[in-house]
């Protein structure tokens, strides 16, 4: 778990502490005596695997998918791959990464992948956290949570961009590391050095090149590859209301930020405009397919609204304000994941989405940056607004003039440019009426309970997902965990593959003959998947997957023109790479929950969090996998009604989990 904890640990539990000075409070989260970067130079580049390391892993994840004649034909040109274009290709790879080692060897290829991409970011891309309610009651209002985390996000942004904002490290040691003592020699070690100083003492910095991405950002589509734009000059923000845009500015000219009381004082503005809802909500166009979506843009630009949509751009962020209460966990999860177009932006580097109740979530555009940089910016903002809040219910705003401050922005609409936004939310409307989502939470187990039983909490929630899986459809498939590679230099992710032989076995132990073992039996598998888990785990954390390594070797391949290996081609190649089940896990203490739309039309997508003492899973799917369910007489098993009488404690969690998620996805209780 050690490894794994170096690559998400540190970016999970975010940095708390807080070390306000006198002079700056309000305009900084804190001011880090180590500046923000100082690591950055010295990050140890994202390794290139051996080949022959490679494709051993790849036919470990390939063997519990095939029978025994497709394995075969699967293995020999694995084998084939390795010993000739394979090995050319990978050669390149390396001579290729050598001469670019300011980067990695799968940047490139992964801002490629996600910005050549065609489909529309929402629901296919574009992920969602939740924060957990402001633990005082009253600063749930609107407009006070509104305020006081659009100032901590401004907060956080001037953090950084002065270089205050605390690095990101991971300490496996912080008795040593995590010390004023530690911090004020190793700011004066050079930045060339600054890892290896870290290093000596078991501190292990984390990537931070996303972060800058984070504010006056957005995807921009274009033809056949969208781009990313950023403007760190623009002073404003932009909010969304009933489809309706307004900017104002956050910052004055000298870069301060406003005081709290006038940006409370513009935000109630917004909130008291009596304005209809927009008859042709322009945030439909951002929920496109991106030709189509980019073929629009053009003609809003030939339409005399280049101004508008450079505002829109250049905005420091998207604050959406929603008109309704959250209801549940479910419409909280579809609020979050995609909500109402009309007042999402959906290219922008996040929204951060406000329900009428104070309820609050971020909606994350992927291409530019993952989980890493998003939730600490989520840990911070939320620390921050509730601990130190910029305004409290007995605040009042600013005497300001805010019908001069605040900008509506108005668009020129031809005819084709209507018929466009109407054709954009006919297709998003169809898109969204088919996504089912269904939260659940298990109580009877958590990270607590598994560590006493020493298997890894992680491996135990993605085991269930297996034998969910078995259960219903009596098959084992192609099963993605993501793993930040945030340990080195522009690391972004590398793929677990949670379905193995030790997964196969045991799911098949439990579901279709757990009358045949004894406890010790079933206890024992359950460690042998624990093990391996945490041995795939750790290959993935420190860059030694295979994924990203094919993906990158594919790219080359392509990118030189050369023709498709046979490798590729392989109907077994393309079934891994068809992700049925696709995960994701995080917990922090300011998310609520998070989640994500599946990644192929019969999959199903889970969010999940071990915590404590309990496991949750957001479950997201369409009506392809929904609609295959399950003889509704079969009978739960004891363990699931009453665990406290069993015996096995990890299977209790792993086994009764795995039904509730079954359940839950098919909208079919079991108890």
């Amino acid at each position: 778990m050690a490894a794994r904890q170096l690559a998400v640990g540190r970016v999970v539990l975010g940095c708390w502490r807080r070390a306000y000075s006198s002079a700056g409070a309000a305009e900084f989260l804190h001011r880090s005596i180590v500046p923000t970067m100082h690591y950055q130079k010295s990050l140890p580049r994202l390794p290139v695997p051996k080949l022959e390391d490679t494709i051993r892993r790849y036919l470990n994840a390939q063997k519990p998918l095939l029978n025994d004649d497709q394995f075969r034909k699967t293995e020999e040109l694995a084998h084939q791959f390795e010993k000739g274009i394979g090995r050319e290709l990978h050669e390149q790879l390396v001579a290729q990464d050598n001469q670019n080692k300011h980067t990695s060897y799968i940047t490139g290829p992964w801002f490629d992948m996600y910005l050549k991409a065609r489909e529309p970011v929402v629901l296919n891309f574009n992920a969602f956290m939740s924060f957990n309610p402001d633990p005082k009651s009253e600063y749930n209002d609107q407009l006070i949570r509104a305020t006081n985390m659009t100032v901590s996000a401004i907060r956080f942004m001037k953090t950084f961009r002065a270089g205050y904002l605390e690095p990101e490290v991971f300490h496996l040691n912080p008795e040593k590391s995590d010390t004023q003592l530690f911090k004020k020699i190793i700011r004066f070690v050079p930045s060339s050095l600054s890892w290896f100083g870290a290093y000596m003492v078991n501190a292990y910095p984390l990537d931070m090149s996303q972060y800058f991405r984070l504010f006056n950002s957005t995807r921009l589509p274009k033809l056949n590859r969208d781009e990313l734009y950023t403007d760190e000059k623009a002073k404003h923000l932009l909010v969304l209301r009933k489809g309706n845009f307004y900017i104002f500015d956050v910052l004055d000219k000298d870069g301060n930020m406003l005081k709290p009381s006038e940006i409370q004082a513009h935000l109630k503005y917004i909130l008291s405009d009596n304005s209809p809802a927009s008859a042709l909500p322009l945030g439909y166009l951002s929920s496109e397919n991106r030709d189509t979506w980019a073929l629009l843009r053009k003609d809003l630009l030939d339409n005399g609204n280049e101004e508008a949509l450079r505002k829109i751009d250049s905005a420091v962020f998207c604050l959406s304000l929603d008109d309704f209460p959250i209801k549940d966990f479910v419409h909280l999860s579809h609020t979050m994941l995609h909500g109402d177009a009309a007042n999402r932006w959906y290219d922008k580097s996040f929204n951060l989405i406000i329900a009428k109740d104070g309820t609050a979530g971020i909606n994350f555009e992927h291409s530019w940056g993952d989980g890493v940089a998003v939730l600490r910016f989520q840990n911070e903002v939320f620390k921050d607004s509730t601990e130190i809040p910029a305004v409290s219910p007995q605040s009042q705003p600013a005497s300001v003039d805010s019908s001069t401050a605040v900008q509506k922005l108005e668009f020129k609409l031809n005819d084709a440019l209507k018929a466009g936004i109407t054709k954009a939310k006919q297709n998003f409307d169809a898109s969204v009426e088919g996504l089912s989502l269904n939260m659940i939470q298990f109580h009877e187990g958590g990270k607590e309970l598994l560590k006493q039983k020493k298997v890894s909490p992680d491996a135990v929630a993605q085991l269930a997902f297996q034998m969910a899986f078995l259960r219903q459809y009596n098959q084992t498939v192609a099963t993605y965990e993501s793993c930040s590679t945030a340990a080195f230099k522009h690391g972004r992710t590398e793929t677990i593959r949670p379905a193995s032989i030790h997964t196969k076995k045991c799911s098949e132990a439990f579901v279709r003959e757990p009358s045949k073992h004894s406890t010790e039996e079933l206890q024992e598998l359950i460690v042998e998947c624990s093990k391996y888990h945490g041995r795939l785990t750790k290959e993935a954390a420190m860059g030694q997957g295979f994924d990203r390594h094919l993906f990158g070797l594919r790219y080359l391949a392509l990118s030189k023109g050369i023709a498709l290996p046979d490798f590729y081609q392989d109907q077994a190649y393309a079934r891994l790479n068809y992700n049925i089940i696709s995960t994701s896990t995080l917990v922090s203490p300011a998310v609520q929950l998070g989640g994500f739309g599946p990644v192929v039309p019969d999959g199903f997508g889970l969010g999940y969090q071990v915590h404590d003492d309990w496991i949750g899973c957001n479950v997201s799917s369409y009506p392809t996998r929904n609609g295959v369910k399950k003889n509704t007489s079969e009978r739960v098993p004891q363990c699931c009604v009453s665990p406290s009488t069993h015996e096995v404690c990890p299977i209790i969690c792993c086994f009764g989990f795995s039904v509730c998620i079954r359940s839950y996805a098919l909208k079919k209780k079991y108890h």
